[in-house]
């Protein structure tokens, strides 16, 4: 009888060069080169010309530090879906963006400058601007190139370039003809700090402790004549407000006109307040006995006087919708110069729109009192005069909502100055850019109502700037009369001379350079000026469709996609629209998919601009770049993101469990298997593998769903399911036996070997956009001819198998239930491995009505010696209820027989422990010496 070690020889045991560790931080970057050595991407886009396009067009990020977290999970999303799509079957370019002008970059130079700044011309000043993002564009590009994303890295747009700035230029060129563009005088949310007007986009609400106050205007006496009140007892309007500073600017108190208000009676003095609120207010001011005189209506309010609480001008009372009773008094405070409303309440009433606040913040000599002081400073002063001039109610503080600049951090104020604007309504932009966005695909669907609204309710879009770096507003002014030169000529000449040396130009070269010799204003004036302003950096990354996919050929306009976080319904995906509509009658985009921000593991919102971003080097270092993919598909990153070590643990983890249980498992027992040879046609597969493949197949139609449907977490754990469950708990465990020990070119082996091949194409294939390396390195290890990398593949389709299924569902039923009382005995010490055990079922039914037309070796399937059926009067354990078969019991008893040496089944033909069944027998005497495994 031959040693137990001898038949180990015999034996078809798992085989492969496949390491268990992926050893990524290593390995990631000889991938990268080789990468690079076969100009993959370029090798992609051959492979791709003819196929329909799919474009999706990156949101520039801003050139002006490393890549953080946030930076990796969008662009790792973008490149899972070009990937995808790629191997889906269309031709999907990406080409990377950098937005490159702005304010944080301005900063970081000026510190860099320290006092050289000034010295410099503004020219120079850009040149060095210019510079620092160049750099940030280098290490930017080579930190996403690291994360394994594809793209034409070395042939980006970035918005300094000569060619984008010339289409900014020509873009407000273009939008100034349309007549949508003017310049005015409105109130604008205004960074005093940065000493610039800002966007609705360039502002964050974050809590802010604000004083409260009421405050009492007097009514002059005819107002109060005009009542029919007495007017020896004073009158008064009393307001709320938490912007004290403001008060120098009021011009007006707004009520509703439809609102009940109530003149209120307290120690011989009248009070006008919304009689909704009069117990709220007066128990805020702790009166108890006070008594209501009067009630009018707000319209009757309307045009009556009242003094200023301590300036010695008079105010009137005016009508506005905007007035609510959420808070206050139900009367409005009104500085046309400081708000919104109070902006356009005044110009209906024809009040100057006064705004005593300069670019900083100060108060200008128009306030003597605190002329050259920061307004949030004079506020507790201004709060100390109320009260010594008899007008402060009441005063506390409150915390709330309040805007902060995006970049300095500090609050801004409201503001009225002189800037160019795009109007919404002149021309219709605002209706027609909300008849675009129903066009459009929202992913998730919520996007489509969150911009709708944000498209309703926004103002005007001021597009003017008071910075240097950017491109600047083209127009010149007669010196003479101040009329703007908006020709059509003029801006041909712009666009061109921008083409050609940048919107540096604009600084460099005289104004003569940009007019005709003969160019006079309608007045006769032929002397110039520039506007110094610049635009808005939202209006430059706006014109990306224009300045990228309408100018590269292997782009198209409308982009397919934009992918963005959910911040950018008021950023970018509002300011492409805009300009698209505008100029192009129509949206830039067909669809739009948005992402969340990314969270600590305690829920904070995690902020490069707070210090609190989590670099990804660290994590590419220690673990690779596949973990951070992994990630970003395993969580559903439409909402917010959480990220963290413990979520980062879990994504190795789950690595490990996919390279290994289903890979490397894999590809270990296809070492000697060619498909193009070894491969058993799908109708004569064993019917064990038939299921496997068709439940492999049913996850990669389910993946495929799931990346036209942008659902990359769902990706994540139908991979995962395929692998742990239905791969390393049930098949691979069933399998062994037929791999290992049927003979190496059986039908059976032959035909388990077919479907774990396609499984792994399926697997490798459902990876690739998301595992990038990893996918590339398994698709190398298989066998059989391949492309030089999986990414020059399409997603492959398994072959479609029909599977009883019902008969499945009630062969696992039962399997569970065997695994419970094998389990239950290995506990009792009764067996050690399943296979010294042999398996009873009792009851009133037959083999046929268990298993319908499938051929299956159930003790294989259970994975003991031997399964036997019983009647059921000898029921004595453990019982289940089968539909369409009925009740079966389930007992154990010790397998009879001795234990095959080979494959260690117990049967009743081995002599004696050790010696061969007759299955192995027959396996080894078919053995040619040349097939003998190697191992």
């Amino acid at each position: 009888m031959a040693e137990s070690s001898d038949y180990k020889k015999t034996l078809n045991l798992p085989q492969t060069t496949f390491p268990m560790k992926g050893n990524l931080p290593q390995n990631e970057p000889k991938r990268l080169e080789r990468w690079r050595e076969i100009d993959l991407y370029q090798r992609i886009r051959d492979k791709s010309e003819g196929r329909p396009k799919f474009v999706l067009h990156d949101g520039p990020p801003y050139a002006n530090g490393r890549i953080h977290t946030g930076h990796a999970l969008n662009k790792i999303l973008k490149d899972i879906v070009v990937k995808s799509r790629t191997m889906l079957g269309y031709d999907s370019p990406y080409v990377p963006g950098w937005d490159c002008h702005g304010l944080p970059i301005e900063h970081e130079v000026r510190k860099e400058l320290g006092s050289k700044r000034n010295t410099m011309s503004p020219a120079d000043f850009r040149r060095a601007c210019r510079d620092f993002a160049a750099n940030y564009v280098d290490l930017q590009r080579a930190d996403f190139i690291r994360l394994g994303i594809l793209g034409d890295w070395f042939n980006p747009y970035m918005t300094m370039s000569f060619d984008y700035e010339a289409t900014i230029a020509g873009a407000l060129g273009r939008f100034i003809e349309t007549g949508m563009v003017y310049k005015g005088l409105k109130p604008i949310l205004w960074c005093w700090f940065d000493q610039t007007a800002l966007a609705e986009a360039e502002v964050e609400y974050e809590d802010h402790t604000s004083p409260s106050i009421y405050v009492r205007f007097r009514l002059t006496d005819e107002s109060v004549k005009s009542l029919d009140l007495p007017i020896e007892k004073p009158l008064y309007a009393v307001i709320w407000t938490t912007t004290p500073w403001t008060l120098p600017a009021n011009l007006a108190i707004a009520v509703k006109p439809d609102y009940e208000y109530s003149i209120v009676e307290h120690e011989g003095t009248n009070y006008i307040i919304a009689s909704d609120l009069v117990n709220a207010v007066t128990q805020k001011f702790g009166w108890h006995d006070y008594r209501v005189v009067k009630i009018f209506k707000g319209s009757a309010f309307e045009y009556l006087k009242y003094r200023h609480a301590f300036l010695p001008r008079e105010g009137i009372v005016v009508l506005g919708d905007y007035v609510t009773l959420d808070a206050g008094t139900g009367l409005v405070h009104t500085s046309p110069g400081h708000g919104a409303d109070d902006f356009n309440t005044g110009k209906r009433y024809g009040l100057d729109i006064y705004t005593p606040v300069n670019h900083r913040g100060e108060f200008t000599d128009d306030v003597p009192l605190w002329a050259g002081m920061q307004v949030f400073k004079a506020n507790p002063l201004i709060i100390e005069l109320l009260r010594e001039r008899g007008a402060l109610m009441h005063a506390e503080t409150i915390t709330h909502p309040y805007p902060h600049c995006w970049r300095c951090k500090n609050p801004v104020i409201f503001r009225a100055t002189e800037q160019w604007f795009i109007s919404m309504d002149e021309k219709g932009l605002r209706q027609a850019a909300l008849e675009q966005i129903p066009k459009v695909k929202w992913f998730p669907p919520w996007g489509e109502d969150r911009l709708a609204g944000m498209i309703e309710n926004r103002p005007d879009w001021c597009i003017s700037r008071q910075r240097l770096w950017g491109v600047p507003i083209t127009v010149l002014y007669c010196e003479q009369c101040a009329l703007p030169v908006t020709s059509p000529e003029f801006f041909a000449r712009v666009t061109e001379l921008f083409r050609r040396e940048g919107a540096d130009a604009w600084f460099e070269h005289p104004v003569s350079d940009f007019l005709t010799p003969d160019f006079r204003c309608t007045c006769g004036c032929a002397t110039f000026r520039k506007e110094s302003d610049i635009l808005d950096v939202w209006f430059d990354s706006g014109c990306s469709h224009l300045a990228v996919l309408k100018t590269r050929s292997e782009l198209t306009w409308p982009a397919e996609v934009y992918l963005e976080g959910h911040d950018q319904h008021r950023g970018w995906f509002q300011s492409s629209l805009l300009i698209g509509t505008g100029l192009e009658g129509a949206a830039p985009y067909r669809q739009v998919v948005t992402c969340g921000f990314i969270i600590n593991e305690t829920g904070e919102k995690m902020s490069k601009s707070r210090g609190t971003g989590v670099s990804p080097q660290e994590v590419i270092r220690d673990s690779g770049a596949d973990i951070l993919r992994l990630w970003v598909a395993m969580v559903d990153y439409r909402d917010d993101v959480v990220y963290g070590k413990s979520i980062l643990a879990r994504a190795a983890d789950a690595y490990k469990k996919i390279r290994n249980t289903g890979a490397r498992y894999l590809l270990s027992n296809l070492f000697d298997f060619d498909p193009q040879h070894d491969a058993v046609p799908i109708g004569k597969l064993r019917d064990i593998d038939r299921w496997v493949l068709s439940r492999a197949a049913e996850v990669v139609e389910r993946c495929r769903r799931a990346y036209e449907e942008y659902e990359f977490h769902v990706v994540y754990h139908r991979v995962l399911d395929l692998c742990t469950v239905d791969l390393s708990a049930l098949y691979l465990d069933i399998s062994k036996d037929t791999m290992y020990c049927e003979a190496p070119k059986s039908l059976e082996r032959r035909s388990a070997q077919t479907a774990m091949y396609h499984i792994l194409r399926g697997l490798v294939g459902v990876l690739a956009p998301i595992l990038s390396f990893t996918a590339d390195e398994i698709y190398e290890a298989m066998p059989g001819p391949k492309e030089v990398s999986v990414h020059l593949t399409e997603l492959p389709q398994l072959p479609a198998v029909g599977i009883d299924v019902q008969a499945w569902d009630r062969l696992f039923v039962l399997r569970e239930m065997v695994s419970k009382v094998l389990e239950r005995a290995r506990a009792a010490g009764q067996i050690g491995q399943s296979l010294e055990a042999d398996i009873v079922l009792h009851g009133n039914f037959s083999p046929k009505a268990l298993m319908g037309d499938l051929d299956v070796d159930l003790a294989k399937f259970f994975i003991v010696s031997h399964v036997d059926f019983r009647p059921p009067d000898e029921i004595v354990g453990d019982v289940v209820d089968i539909p369409g078969v009925g009740t079966i019991a389930v007992t154990m008893a010790p397998a009879r027989g001795k234990k095959c040496g080979r494959c260690w089944q117990y049967r009743e033909e081995v002599a004696e422990d050790g010696g061969l069944c007759a299955r192995c027998e027959g396996v080894i005497a078919s053995i040619a010496p040349s097939e003998v495994p190697t191992v």
